[in-house]
């Protein structure tokens, strides 16, 4: 056969795996600038696993308290008159709630003008913010308050120099304990602290405060027997419907001056708030994993440089230009990938190391993390192209001489 019908050879194939163990010995030879380079990548997916994380978990820490708080708790107010002047509640106000139709059970709080000190050698202008309000026994049960110490007040202790204190108003005062023993002094006079409460995010306003019986405030501390606030919990079916007939319901004749509110909307606009920063922060790790490609660029375009002498051999031995473009392109895209597997792993310890401090349970969404790694090689492809593009345009002949 004469060598003009003598068949051209084929070049060889290079198997997925080939080319994967080609690329990964381009990285192997330069070890710290391919950490380095990883580590920008690590870092802006990193960044974006956090945030993504921590506003996912305080979410789900959120649903976890809205679970236990509830969603229907209601709150009514008295305003302002049109005049201006502070206007109150009828003294109906509870028993009149209390007979709407899916409302499962109300309560009230009454504010005093008296202040509570540590004891009676204190300034009285030093009051520490701590409001002293009448309180109904059946309060726990319908705002969902917890005592931590001692108890809630009873028919017998709500009539006497029993005081029940916040989380707050507790800790201002010094108080670490209830019982028989520990006494503070509350409207010129000395009150037996029966009770100390949790904090409650959805009636802040209890832990600032020093609850003493209905009946005690009007004897002792001339409390005027009108509430401040009426707390009911409704249905849930029933939320929206006893909320629109709140404030004509306490106070029928005037029910433009009733503020009606729903606790749960504040702690839902708070995540609203927290969301909105997540979104600021989570652009942040956007720019950073956009640095990090244009140092995986740098990385591979110097790599080319460096290596013409291989790219040269490798062409006269037979490689292809797909060959040689299909080789450094797999090494960007393994470079990115150890950055978006590591920044995935770093994210996720930050966002437990967040979570765990907070107390908080620690959710990553699968999505995010399968977004990150994706992300990286997109990344990662869209860096090696041109590196890629440009060493296998580079002719053997002079690739070898430029060595």
């Amino acid at each position: 056969m004469s060598t003009a019908t003598r068949p051209r050879p084929k070049p060889a194939r290079l198997s997925p795996a080939d080319v994967v163990r080609t690329g990964g010995s381009g990285l192997r030879s330069r070890p710290m600038r391919v950490f380095l380079s990883a580590l920008g990548i690590a870092i802006g997916i990193a960044a974006m696993i956090g945030v993504v994380g921590i506003s996912t978990s305080s979410q789900e820490e959120l649903d976890r308290k809205m679970a236990a708080l509830g969603t229907n708790l209601l709150t009514a107010a008295p305003g302002q008159s049109f005049s201006g002047s502070a206007a109150h509640l009828p003294d109906e106000a509870v028993e009149m709630v209390g007979a709407v139709e899916g409302v499962e059970s109300v309560s009230a709080i009454g504010k005093t003008a008296a202040k509570v000190y540590r004891n009676d050698h204190v300034p009285k202008e030093v009051t520490g913010g701590i409001g002293v309000y009448a309180a109904r026994t059946d309060l726990p049960g319908t705002v969902g308050v917890d005592v931590v110490d001692g108890r809630w007040l009873n028919a017998a202790t709500s009539r006497y120099p029993a005081v029940v204190l916040g989380a707050r108003a507790a800790e201002q005062l010094g108080v670490h304990a209830s019982g028989p023993d520990t006494q503070v002094w509350l409207g010129d006079r000395w009150f037996t602290v029966v009770g100390l409460l949790a904090p409650n995010e959805l009636a802040p306003e209890l832990d600032s405060a020093a609850l003493v019986g209905w009946p005690a405030a009007e004897q002792e501390l001339d409390f005027d027997g009108f509430a401040t606030t009426v707390y009911a919990r409704a249905d849930e079916p029933s939320v929206t419907d006893v909320q629109e007939v709140l404030g004509a319901t306490a106070n029928p004749e005037n029910p433009n001056e009733v503020n009606v509110s729903r606790p749960s909307d504040a702690l839902a606009a708070k995540q609203a708030t927290d969301d909105a920063l997540s979104g600021l922060l989570l652009g942040l790790g956007a720019v950073a994993l956009l640095v990090g490609g244009v140092g995986v660029a740098n990385t591979m375009v110097i790599s080319v440089l460096e290596r013409r002498a291989e790219i040269g051999l490798r062409r006269s031995l037979g490689a292809t230009r797909g060959q040689i473009r299909t080789q450094f392109l797999c090494e960007s895209l393994l470079l990115s990938a150890l950055g978006g597997l590591g920044g995935v792993a770093l994210g996720i310890a930050v966002t437990a190391g967040y979570a765990g401090y907070q107390g908080w349970p620690t959710v990553v969404p699968l999505w995010a993390m399968a977004g990150g790694v994706a992300a990286t090689l997109v990344i990662g492809g869209l860096a090696g192209f041109y590196p890629a593009v440009r060493a296998a345009r580079l002719p053997p002949t002079e690739a070898l001489a430029a060595a």
